[in-house]
């Protein structure tokens, strides 16, 4: 997404500046500064960059304590008997590691860490529309956080993270409450976040940036806000009246008072699958950079899936009953949202269509990003075509509240959001941090990662299928194999995970120093931001005069034609680029390079 014109702001050549004291990036940009001053300078920031970070720091933390969670549990299955925990204190562990995954990891993660930290640049923006908004929105789920901390200190609970009733009406004691409080509380950063996006993309987007010009990853975050705006005050409202059930008995969901348990499930359903897609629009988003920067090709059909991110969005408020097929609704009821099931189905297989076409006839760079972006494709197809099966009415009946549910849920939001999400944080860590991680390290940990992920989570698929109910300490031995398999599994997932937290803590004190675009991208984010950590993007405001993905323009672009400018490409070896425009094969075009040499 180059500029033509005097008031571009000229691509910087590093991704940090220099000084006298070394390498700058923002962990040592104050470093002569006293400890409480620096601290303070991070806790009143309203740079949109290091607001990004600050959720990144906080999102690692829940993501440790939640994947510690599973461990346990999956340690304690490793036989059908009881092993390390008592029943209710099972029930404790998984609640616990629904909640902090679900509310305060899945949901957040990657519009608030890497939305936050890329969205202004890639629109041209010196930050977003309402900076001390976004700073307040961090304190926010910090304090949701901070809560859901209490309610485990008050003795935890044991509803479940649906806090269906009449568990979270009638069990639970005080933790309930303050659980609820904390999800009511959450919510507002989620809004806000949601809200301050939206306004950022209708109305700080640079001259030139028309809809039809603007990256993927923007599409994706703008559809997520429309839900986040548009769903969450619906949980808010929810945990407000549990709230109310509790304390003051008001018959809404007590059946003894007039009240209906199962109208506690509409309303939860009907934002928690709109949910889901807060979760994976942001992911879809990532994938499409990855695909067409390691394709070096333009995105394939990207009015369908920039569109496609908006039919999902709106089609997600319309299919929360399929949770609740086996609830006894009405026949008509279920076979409705049967079909909507079905259909949103639709622009999911767009975009995994475009992005297969995108890779054809494309210089593919295999590089740590791009594997995450390809283990996505393949985990998230998976996680697809198994929620075609529970949708079915005949077959759900069979697998609701099975292990295949949680193995389908997990395809879904770990293979998809968590994949993309580890793809867009190695992508952009040069940028965050302006160091490089250990590439070799990278392609190590990814292969993990997708290896333990199938062992652990296939394996639930089967034990589903032959009728094992989850949430269960305790099982028939004719499961135990594959519990046992499963547990194996989930070691060498732990061990990726832990191998990507050691590489990527390692580079930001050892690593080499990165390049301004070490992955030769066109957009804006990379070629025309002024070196970090300058809090205002970019010197000047930047005039765009072509899309986000024309490679076969990176010479206009960027000197050299190479897209980093600065000798990066003898360093990470960048491909040349296929032609955007006609589809032509970038690996065609280098061997004929090399014969006619």
């Amino acid at each position: 997404m180059p500029t033509s014109t005097p008031s571009t702001a000229a691509p910087s050549s590093t991704a940090g500046a220099r000084g006298t004291d070394g390498y700058t990036h923002y962990l040592n940009k104050d470093a002569d500064q006293p400890f409480y001053q620096r601290v303070w300078n991070w806790m009143t920031t309203v740079d949109h960059k290091k607001i990004g970070l600050m959720y990144g720091v906080s999102l690692a933390i829940v993501f440790l304590v939640a994947g510690v969670l599973a461990m346990l549990m999956r340690m304690e299955l490793l036989s059908p008997g009881p092993e390390l925990f008592a029943n209710d204190t099972y029930n404790q562990l998984f609640t616990m590691h629904g909640v902090l995954m679900v509310f305060l990891f899945l949901v957040p993660s990657i519009p608030a860490m890497l939305g936050n930290f890329v969205l202004p640049m890639q629109l041209g923006a010196k930050d977003v529309a309402f900076p001390r908004l976004n700073l307040a929105s961090y304190y926010i789920y910090v304090a949701g956080g901070l809560m859901t901390v209490g309610a485990i200190l008050l003795g935890g609970l044991d509803t479940g993270w649906t806090f269906y009733t009449p568990y979270s009406t009638d069990a639970g004691g005080n933790a309930v409450l303050v659980m609820t409080a904390a999800l009511f509380v959450t919510g507002f950063s989620s809004i806000f976040t949601g809200l301050n996006f939206i306004v950022t993309i209708h109305k700080m987007r640079a001259p030139g940036l028309t809809w039809n010009r603007l990256p993927l990853f923007v599409w994706g975050l703008y559809a997520t806000s429309i839900v986040q705006v548009l769903a969450t005050p619906v949980i808010g409202i929810t945990m407000i009246l549990l709230i109310l059930e509790r304390t003051l008995s008001i018959g809404i969901f007590d059946p003894a008072l007039g009240g209906d348990p199962i109208l506690f499930q509409h309303f939860f359903w009907f934002y928690s699958h709109p949910a889901v897609y807060i979760m994976i629009l942001p992911g879809f988003g990532i994938i499409s950079e990855l695909m067409a920067t390691f394709s070096r090709q333009r995105v394939y059909g990207y009015t369908a899936i920039a569109l496609s991110s908006v039919a999902i969005a709106l089609l997600g408020f319309l299919v929360w009953g399929h949770h609740m097929f086996v609830s006894g609704q009405s026949a008509v009821s279920a076979i409705i949202f049967s079909l909507i099931t079905y259909l949103i189905g639709i622009p999911s297989g767009i975009k995994v269509f475009n992005w297969v076409a995108t890779m054809y006839k494309g210089s593919i760079w295999l590089q740590t990003p791009m594997l995450y972006s390809l283990s996505f494709l393949f985990l998230f197809t998976i996680g697809g075509l198994t929620g075609i099966m529970v949708g079915v009415l005949a077959v759900d009946v069979h697998l609701h509240d099975t292990y295949f549910v949680v193995g389908h849920f997990h395809y879904v939001m770990m293979g998809g959001t968590v994949m993309a999400l580890f793809g867009g944080l190695h992508y952009w860590w040069p940028k965050m941090t302006g160091k490089m991680y250990n590439e070799t390290l990278g392609k190590i940990a990814a292969a993990l990662v997708f290896v333990g992920f199938n062992i652990t989570f296939f394996s639930h698929l089967i034990l589903g299928s032959q009728g094992m109910p989850r949430r269960y300490a305790t099982y028939l031995p004719r499961f135990e194999t594959l519990h046992q398999i499963s547990t194996y599994g989930s070691w060498v997932l732990g061990g990726g995970m832990f191998l990507i937290l050691g590489y990527l803590l390692h580079s930001m004190v050892w690593g080499e120093e990165a390049t301004a675009n070490p992955w030769a991208a066109p957009t804006l984010e990379w070629t025309h931001t002024t070196p970090m950590p300058d809090p205002h993007n970019f010197e000047h405001t930047p005039i765009v005069t072509r899309g986000a993905y024309d490679f076969h323009k990176i010479e206009e672009l960027i000197p050299g034609g190479d897209g980093a400018g600065d000798g990066a490409v003898t360093e990470v070896g960048v491909p040349a680029s296929g032609d955007g425009a006609s589809g032509g094969d970038g690996q065609q075009r280098r061997r004929e390079t090399e014969q006619s040499s």
